[in-house]
Parts: C-alpha cells; structure tokens; sequence
C-alpha cells in the first residue's frame, strides 16, 4: 500500500501547493526526468527479483538511471546528475565592477564590451577572503529608516537618546513589508544555494522562513524560473531542472571535496533506488546485499561495488541526511542504518521519465520556452553570453535586456551587469555562490593571476571585430603559469605538491576558470584541442591599456620588471 500511494505522490505533481500534497513540475519544465515508480518498456526488469530477495524493492527508474550513470563517461555523467537530481548550487560572481566615468547603470551598459569595459579588479592581486562557516542564511540587514532613532541630549521629559519614539500604525506597516520582503529573499537566495533544506540540517535557521513564506516561493519560483518547491513538516525542496551538456557541474564529495565518478554516481542511484521503500531501520549487509543484486550488468554479482565509490555515494546521502548511523568502515556489515524515506524520495528531481537514454535526459531536463531558460541560466550561472544562446532566447535576452535580469535581480538580492557580450547577475555579499574568485587557496589566487595575464596578452583592441571567445595557445598558459609558480610561489605560500606537480597546478587551474565560465575548451574536435579566453575574464584584469608593458620571467618570450605584491593571506599549510 506505501508503494501504492508513493507511486501516486510520485507522479501526480502538477500545479498548486506548497505543502508537498500536490506540487507542481514548474511553468516551462520538461517532464523528462527521473522516474519514481513508473519505468518504460526498456526499463531493465532482471534486477527486481534479485534484489527483492535481498529483502528490498528497488525502484526501476533509478535503477535505469543507475546503468546510465555506468555506462557514462565523467562529463556525461556529471550532466545526468544535474539533470536528474538538480541539487547544484546557484553559482555567481561576487565582486562588482567598479562603475566607469560616463557610463550610467541599466541599459546603456549593453553597449560596452567586457573586453574594455569597468572591471572588478583589486589592487592586491592576491586579495584573499576570510573563512567563514558554510554558506547559507545571511542576516538581513537593517533597514536605516525603519527605527529612527531620537538624537542625543534631550532634556528630562523627553525621550533619551536610548528611547525610540512610538511607529505610528502606517511607520510599523511600512517596517512589516519591509521586514516581510527581507526574509523572502533570505529564504529564496538558501534555496537557490542549497535545493533541499530540512529543519534540522545545516540550515535549519532558515527553514522556518522558507514554511512562513512557501505560498510566495512557490509562486515566484514557479513564474520566473519554472522551478517547482515543495515544503513539508520537515524539509524543503526546490526541484531545479536541467542545465544542458556542457553545464561544468558535479558532485563533489562533502567532506573532501573529491569529484564523483561514474562509478559513484551509479552507486548512488543504486542505493536510492532501494532506499525510498526501505525500513527506517535498515542492516548495512541487507543493503549491500540488495545493490549487488540491483546493479547493472550481467557481471554485476563478480564484480563487487569499488568501496571509494560506495563510501562516496554513502558520504552524499549522509550529508543529505537521507542516511545516518553509518559506519567509518562500510565492510561492517552488522551496522543498522537509520533511513529517511522521505528525503530519499525528495531527491529525485520528479517524475516521470520519458527519455530513451541518458542524453535525451540531460536535452529535456533543460528544454524550456525563451524566457525561462534564458531566466535559469541568469539565476544559476556566472554569466550569460549571447552567442551561447539558441536564436530564440537571444531574441528574448535581446527584448528584455534590462527589465528580465532585472526582476531576477530584485528577487534574489542581485546586481545586473549588462554589456555587450550578455549579462552577468553579481552578488555584492559574495555568498550566492559554491566557488569563490577571488578566493584564498593555491589554485584560487594561480587562477586570479592567470586569468589577468591572459587577458593583457590577448585582449581585443577596442573597435576589432571579435567574438565573445579569444583563442589562447597553450604555450602562453605554459609560460604565465611558470612564470607566476616561480614569482608567488614560495612568497606566498603556495601548496608544495602543486610547486613540485606543475602539471596539477595547471589541470586545477583550469579547471576552476572552466567552471567559473571565464575560460572554455575549444569545440570537441579542434585540433590541436585548446582553450578559448571567455569576455567576463576582463573584469578580472586591470583597465585596458593601448600600450600595456611586457610580461617577464624566465617562462616568458618578453622582458621587462614586475612588481610582486606581498601576499594578502596566512600561509597555506606546506604540503609535501
């Protein structure tokens, strides 16, 4: 009867409320996701009985999106699990540009490129942030007209300069909306950073906002983004779609921040499928019995799961509290788990699935009308540049070029910044984002300083004709990285591994300008395969100059004298 009435829940989620009774799959969302309960024809049947004499009914959906998580490659496979899940963070930079003489907010910044335009560029180009604990809730900040304050030195009879005076009845309403709208877009940036908030997770301070205002989220999220939010008792879910192939997301472990494989992307699926109809109580031996059984492939009973990518996917669901109690060592097969059904459930983004495979998925996870994706893509990434756009969308960005980001921007606590090659949505506060530029760390201040240089070496003139991506060869990323591993390395402090492994330092460098959209890799293809220098990059680099000065150091084809600045932050811990 529970499977009966999952398979219900699972699928009828259309429309209306916020309380999870029957929530909707989101204006302009495709219903090609993840099925719960209701697998296609070509859904692999062999695994149920398996697994059911395990003592678990696996679920077929997942267990089909387990086999496409197998058969992936990393890219494809980090795809389907935005596709599939959509728990990715919102992703955002965090430094405005400084306003440029002459050049006036809104509109009339569409008509100024990045390559030349006002840049967010500090002074010290190592500028570091400070830790602090995880992101999540911020504190609203006060509203300077809404408790005036008498000045000091009133006379006896008088209110002190500690007294506030008595809000007249249209003052105190004034204060409430005001007061009522911060905590709305508290509520709306937690869910965008974190989709799936419970009441007694990380940030549970928070879930009490999201329960007050759910009917408001509900709404808005639905008419701007097509995102779908479900508030229970106990947790919140914003069901976030699709980002397309190519969308430099993935699942990283929690506790080290090692990137899933495909291997740990099947596991994981594996175990949900059997987890949304297990008991709360739950032997580690029964569950490992039942995911061997479950798995994919006719040699799946030879092969037993690799435990990094056991530990992995185990490490997720405990840090979505879908699983607690687990064992540090996973061969105890004695443990008890302790599961919650209902959050297993919730993690799926929705049904139901009609996909054939897994790149149909990742297409119609994304698929929307103009204004929609072009709003997701402003919602949820660095910056959106036209000629990523289809035709369609570039229309829609081209008729709504101030008043779409704008709306975007109100709701969330966001700056738009309009140019030429798109539009980037900036968060001052620096929080609306899971990767910090600047940011302290070895491969963070190597990326920062690398993305200045590249820029000065390739930067358009003003009035070329150019497109929104510059190529760079890579000789040049060679060269500049030497260069700035031999000018900051030791000074500042960098990690030894990466002194010692330029070819690391150069992966994770690259890796983090990819995913922060400031550099790109050249159409699959290309040869020789490359890297292409993003227009957003400039805003990161010093203001354009006509005659700018050569690079120097021993990697570089140029001389000339550089002023190194002293390091912002402590020293990293020296690694071997």
């Amino acid at each position: 009867m529970e499977q009966q009435e999952y398979a219900v829940g699972a699928t009828q989620v259309a429309g209306g409320t916020s309380d999870g009774r029957a929530g909707g799959a989101g204006r302009g969302t495709t219903d090609a996701v993840v099925a719960v309960r209701e697998a296609g024809p070509d859904a692999p049947q062999e695994a149920g009985p398996a697994a059911e004499a395990a003592g678990l009914s696996p679920d077929p959906g997942l267990l089909r999106l387990a086999r496409w998580f197998a058969e992936a490659g990393p890219s494809t496979a980090d795809d389907l699990c935005v596709a599939s899940f959509g728990l990715y963070p919102a992703r955002h930079f965090g430094v405005p540009a400084e306003p440029a003489a002459g050049l006036a907010p809104g509109p009339a910044g569409a008509e100024v490129s990045w390559w030349h335009g006002p840049t967010a560029h500090a002074p010290a180009a190592l500028r570091a942030r400070e830790a602090r604990a995880a992101r999540g809730l911020r504190r609203a900040r006060r509203d300077a007209g809404a408790s005036p304050v008498v000045p000091s030195g009133a006379k006896p009879g008088t209110p002190g300069k500690h007294r506030k005076p008595e809000q007249s009845r249209s003052s105190a309403a004034g204060t409430q909306d005001r007061s009522a709208a911060a905590e709305r877009r508290i509520a709306a940036r937690l869910l965008l950073a974190h989709p799936l908030v419970t009441a007694s997770g990380p940030h549970a301070d928070g879930f009490p906002l999201i329960r007050r205002h759910r009917d408001w989220l509900t709404e808005r999220f639905d008419t701007l983004l097509g995102y779908r939010l479900v508030v229970g008792p106990w947790h919140a879910r914003l069901c976030k779609a699709g980002l397309g192939p190519g969308a430099a997301r993935r699942l990283e472990h929690p506790g080290t921040g090692a990137p899933f494989t495909p291997g740990g992307y099947a596991q994981l699926a594996l175990a949900l499928a059997l987890l949304v109809d297990a008991p709360e109580e739950l032997p580690l031996g029964r569950l490992l019995a039942a995911m061997r059984a479950a798995a994919p492939g006719p040699d799946r009973a030879a092969a037993p799961a690799d435990l990094a990518d056991l530990a992995m996917a185990f490490a997720a669901l405990a840090d979505w509290q879908v699983l607690a109690d687990i064992p540090a060592d996973l061969t105890e097969e004695g443990a008890v788990l302790t599961v919650d059904r209902e959050l297993a459930r919730a993690v799926p983004a929705g049904p139901p699935a009609l996909a054939a495979d897994a790149a149909g998925l990742i297409r119609r996870a994304g698929e929307a009308e103009p204004g929609t994706a072009v709003r997701r893509r402003l919602a949820e990434t660095p910056a959106v540049l036209a000629a990523d756009l289809t035709e369609d969308q570039r229309t829609w960005l081209r008729d709504h070029g101030h008043t779409g980001p704008a709306a975007l921007a109100d709701f969330l606590g966001l700056e738009a910044e309009i140019r030429a090659e798109g539009v980037a949505l900036v968060d001052p506060a620096d929080e609306l984002t899971d990767l910090a530029l600047p940011g302290a760390g070895t491969v963070a201040q190597a990326a920062l300083l690398l993305v200045e240089r590249l820029v000065e070496e390739v930067r358009p003139l003003p009035g070329e004709a150019v497109d929104a991506d510059v190529p760079v060869p890579d000789a040049l990323i060679d060269g500049v990285l030497g260069d700035l591993a031999d000018e900051y390395g030791l000074p500042a402090g960098w990690r030894r591994d990466y002194l010692a492994d330029r070819t690391a330092l150069r992966r994770d460098t690259l890796d983090l300008l990819h995913r922060m959209g400031l550099l790109a890799p050249t159409p699959r293809g290309t040869r020789p395969p490359g890297w292409l220098l993003r227009a957003p990059a400039a805003r990161y680099a010093p203001a354009a100059d006509l005659l700018p000065a050569p690079g120097t150091g021993r990697h570089s084809r140029r001389d000339a004298t550089v002023t190194i600045p002293a390091p912002a932050g402590p020293r990293e811990e020296q690694r071997a």
